[in-house]
């Protein structure tokens, strides 16, 4: 993974030398001393990792003749062909949910469901504000307002408490995100949901196979969203999902995201009883799909014994926090998150830890940062048809509550995250990373001296 793509800022202070020996005498597989003490890579030093890591994504050529089949025979739509509805059936039961329909993104999963959850020009949509920014567009794309809850800096996660004070009469539903592949804890945001009487959709774009108190993610509100795009743990370049329990709620996603066309529990009635837009997923993504569905379920187990592996090791390095997941959950890990204390590594900024780190061969991003100060949301509300559905007395105050997202201020500035792919690598090869970790803090006053 030669391009892991980077991001921004970071934060200060050392541990003692004697804390990072006894660190590496407690290690299953001690590294050699020679290693720990030499100079980081970036000062000149050797880097810790010179090999590669795990391609992504992987090709097998006895995928092949199943595409080529499809592409032969002219069946490309869903409208011709069935291995489309095939992919849904073997989803939904992968999951546990009664009904999956396939789409063409995340994005568009987002948008049939916000639209089937009647989600409408003028409404709110409370949501994770730490998340792709396909999250914030689908709702801006119903002409409503992304109205943040903040993040919990444990978790990654959307912070139950803070639910209650972003509800306002438009409120129409709650859209929690499973990040990186980490269960929301869904069960007070359900609670919260039912007493105000609003819909739930989960966006689970990067949680396939998560848990949440022995059910999957996808299973856990109204309606869930999944991506299937290139980089996902079930890539088929883009394409998505929808899941549910409700035929009548997953029979008005399929005619939405089939131009309006009217279907299952409504067929008999007019042609177009809705609107629609065309968010079909094609025959041979279907087909691709379907044959990486064994592996997503190998891989995601290889993943979770790996995390937990770095886990063990990097939780021993004062200033290094992994997430904390809610209890009886499993995450997926599409990233695997840490929180970064600098005050623990001499006051070396974030972004030369992130620096220093790539340098020594393990590829590392800040992923996501405040991107609610980076104009998308100020060009949203200072729009024609924002001003004619919000007040400007409204309008100032959402904008103005972006200030008030200090949880998530804290999480965009500290974290550091590890590309799912390298969680498919050998115990040896993870073993450099905490080794990394470790050199750079050893050598971190150095280090914060050359960054100036």
């Amino acid at each position: 993974m030669k391009n892991f793509f980077t991001r921004r800022k970071f934060v200060r202070k050392a541990a003692t030398t004697s804390v990072a020996m006894s660190w590496l005498s407690s290690r299953q597989a001690p590294t050699a001393l020679g290693a720990e003490t030499a100079k980081p890579a970036q000062l000149g030093g050797t880097p810790v990792h010179q090999g590669g890591w795990p391609s992504w994504p992987n090709w097998l050529e006895v995928w092949e003749p199943a595409v080529i089949n499809v592409l032969r025979s002219g069946k490309w739509f869903r409208g011709r062909g069935g291995h489309v509805a095939e992919f849904e059936t073997a989803y939904a039961k992968l999951l546990g949910a009664k009904r999956c329909l396939a789409t063409a993104s995340g994005t568009t999963a987002l948008q049939v469901s916000l639209h089937v959850m009647d989600v409408d020009a003028g409404d709110e949509v409370i949501v994770s504000p730490y998340t792709f920014i396909a999250t914030y567009n689908a709702i801006l794309n119903c002409k409503a307002l992304p109205v943040f809850a903040d993040t919990d800096p444990a978790t990654f996660t959307l912070d139950p408490t803070s639910i209650e004070s972003r509800i306002t009469e438009r409120t129409r539903a709650v859209l929690p995100v499973h990040i990186y592949g980490m269960p929301c804890d869904m069960d007070p945001i359900n609670g919260i949901a039912r007493q105000h009487d609003f819909a739930v959709i989960e966006d689970a774009c990067q949680a396939w196979l998560a848990e949440y108190k022995g059910r999957k993610c996808g299973t856990l509100g109204d309606l869930a969203c999944f991506s299937f795009q290139n980089s996902k743990h079930l890539p088929a370049g883009e394409g998505g999902a929808v899941t549910g329990d409700s035929d009548e709620l997953l029979d008005r996603c399929h005619a939405f995201h089939n131009v309006g066309v009217a279907t299952g529990n409504f067929r008999g009635e007019r042609q177009f009883f809705t609107r629609g837009c065309n968010y079909r997923m094609q025959q041979f993504q279907a087909v691709i799909l379907m044959q990486q569905i064994d592996k997503l379920v190998r891989e995601t187990a290889r993943r979770r014994e790996n995390a937990d592996y770095l886990g063990a090791q990097l939780k021993q390095i004062p200033g290094i926090q992994p997430a904390r997941l809610p209890e009886n959950s499993r995450a997926v890990w599409h990233l695997y998150p840490i929180r970064y204390d600098a005050e623990h590594f001499s006051g070396l900024a974030r972004d030369q830890f992130l620096q220093a780190l790539n340098a020594e061969g393990i590829p590392c991003s800040s992923v996501y940062h405040e991107q609610y100060f980076d104009g998308l949301l100020d060009e949203a509300i200072h729009s024609r048809g924002f001003k004619r559905l919000f007040s400007a007395q409204r309008l100032k105050a959402y904008r103005e509550s972006f200030q008030d997202l200090k949880g998530n201020r804290q999480v965009c500035a500290t974290t550091v995250a590890f590309g799912q792919n390298l969680l498919l690598a050998d115990r040896e090869d993870l073993d450099r990373i905490a080794e990394a970790v470790q050199k750079i803090q050893t050598h971190s006053g150095a280090l914060a001296k050359a960054a100036g």
